[in-house]
């Protein structure tokens, strides 16, 4: 009887201290400003990709001036990448969420600055345009890295993968959202005013809303045990901690390499279309093919992986089937007239190759305990950044200006278009490396990952637990 009296009584004390977990309404409020946010910037990074040669044309500058207006995203959030993992660990959700907004939206407002014709900017206002991208590229990875603090400090353990979620898609939509707009709103290069000016309202929205709703950094009380208690490495040494771990650095050179080529399709996918006839239009929807369907198999490749935890095997066929995409949209992208082959093979390499993701940011964080997973997954977005200005600038360095063709669609003053032959090639050499990588250089370390997985997730939940008893206690 005293065995069962001191059980009844403790479990008294463990619910009258699990009453002090407190889940607030306002989370929802988060959530949304930063969806948003993310959205915003994600527009803003491709809102030239698909009528880039409109661009050119409307502001007398090569194609290669354009696509530096993208690839300026990938070099700045290389060095700014690890100083945004410190400040968003260091200065807290709050102000980092709110000091991304006003870069994002100051970013978006200076690139209307350079269509404003009274202002006599001529040509310079190219370098307005450029200016704006710099500082929209200050805030992606602010952005970026915010999803995971969000659903950490505010949701409680059962909707924090579903907050992660909604926050780090949206980035995707965004991406979505220019594909299908921009041809839209530029029919003719005249109309680029107008899409600098649509594509203010959600950033300037965003940086109102969070800078007058957003109060906290923290909720007053913590929704769940394991929110009060943090188990992981201080930043610089997590960071040396994941430069010596194997698995991981192969983990993130061919996953890195990926985003970098997913990268380089979304950015320069209107270019190698128009070259064979194809209109921006349809450019745009290839793009909205390969963001929808890559969505779609994230989401389900998510699902099936946390229900068999077959992570490695995954991964490999993932990698198999997204190259063998590749190289049938390298072939068919070469020929006119192949419209709905070519949506087809952007639809399968957005469903396998987006399908990595998911499973990729699950091993970097298993393999890299007691790492954060702020640290760990903020590595792979730099090293996803590097590759990515690498490829941006090697395939344009490899492209062969040809002359004019009757046939293209590329709205050029210049001397033609440009052959991306040599993309196809690259990308397809890219796509076979990271395969036989999976395949042959990573089933060892893989392996190794792989067996460690379910006794770090019993370490993890064994401190979950820890936290939870001194919670408990009195």
């Amino acid at each position: 009887m005293e065995g069962a009296e001191a059980a009844s009584l403790l479990g008294e004390r463990g619910l009258g201290r699990r009453a002090q977990f407190k889940t607030y309404r306002r989370r929802w409020f988060l959530l949304a400003v930063v969806s948003l946010l993310n959205c915003s910037n994600a527009m803003l990074w491709l809102t030239f990709a698909p009528v880039a040669d409109k661009a050119a044309a409307y502001f007398h500058v090569s194609l290669e001036m354009v696509n530096w207006l993208s690839i300026v995203y990938l070099l700045i959030s290389i060095p700014f990448g690890l100083v945004a993992t410190w400040v968003l660990d260091s200065v807290g959700l709050r102000y980092t969420v709110i000091l991304s907004a006003w870069l994002n939206m100051m970013g978006s407002v200076i690139r209307i600055f350079s269509v404003l014709k009274f202002l006599g900017l001529n040509s310079q206002s190219y370098w307005y345009l450029f200016t704006g991208q710099c500082l929209c590229a200050l805030a992606q990875p602010l952005i970026i890295f915010s999803p995971t603090k969000l659903a950490a400090l505010w949701f409680p353990d059962h909707q924090r993968a579903t907050a992660n979620m909604i926050a780090s898609m949206s980035n995707p939509l965004g991406i979505l959202i220019a594909n299908v707009l921009s041809p839209a709103l530029v029919p003719e290069g005249k109309h680029i005013p107008l899409m600098l000016g649509v594509y203010a309202i959600p950033a300037v929205t965003a940086c109102a809303v969070a800078t007058v709703g957003i109060h906290e950094k923290v909720p007053p009380t913590p929704p769940s045990a394991s929110a009060t208690n943090s188990s992981s490495q201080p930043f610089l040494m997590g960071l040396k901690m994941l430069l010596r771990n194997k698995p991981y650095i192969i983990l993130a050179v061919c996953f890195g390499g990926g985003i970098g080529m997913f990268t380089c399709f979304s950015a320069l996918l209107e270019q190698i279309l128009c070259e064979k006839g194809y209109s921006n239009e349809f450019a745009g929807l290839n793009g909205a093919l390969f963001t929808v369907c890559g969505l779609l198999g994230a989401f389900l490749l998510g699902l099936y992986v946390d229900r068999t935890r077959n992570f490695i095997e995954s991964t490999k066929i993932c990698f198999c089937l997204s190259a063998l995409a590749s190289i049938t949209f390298a072939v068919t992208s070469r020929f006119r007239h192949r419209a709905i082959m070519l949506a087809i093979t952007s639809s399968l390499f957005g469903f396998f190759g987006f399908a990595i993701y998911p499973i990729a940011m699950e091993l970097a964080v298993e393999c890299s305990y007691p790492v954060g997973e702020g640290t760990s997954t903020g590595l792979i977005f730099v090293a996803s950044q590097i590759e990515g200005v690498i490829l941006m600038i090697l395939l344009q360095a490899l492209t062969v200006r040809v002359s004019e063709d009757p046939s293209s669609t590329c709205a050029l003053d210049q001397d033609g278009a440009l052959d991306w032959t040599s993309l196809h090639v690259s990308s397809l050499g890219r796509s076979l490396q990271d395969t036989f990588s999976e395949n042959s250089g990573k089933p060892d370390s893989l392996h190794w990952v792989s067996s460690g997985t379910e006794e770090t997730q019993r370490k993890r939940s064994h401190e979950r637990c820890r936290c939870a008893h001194h919670a408990a206690s009195p």
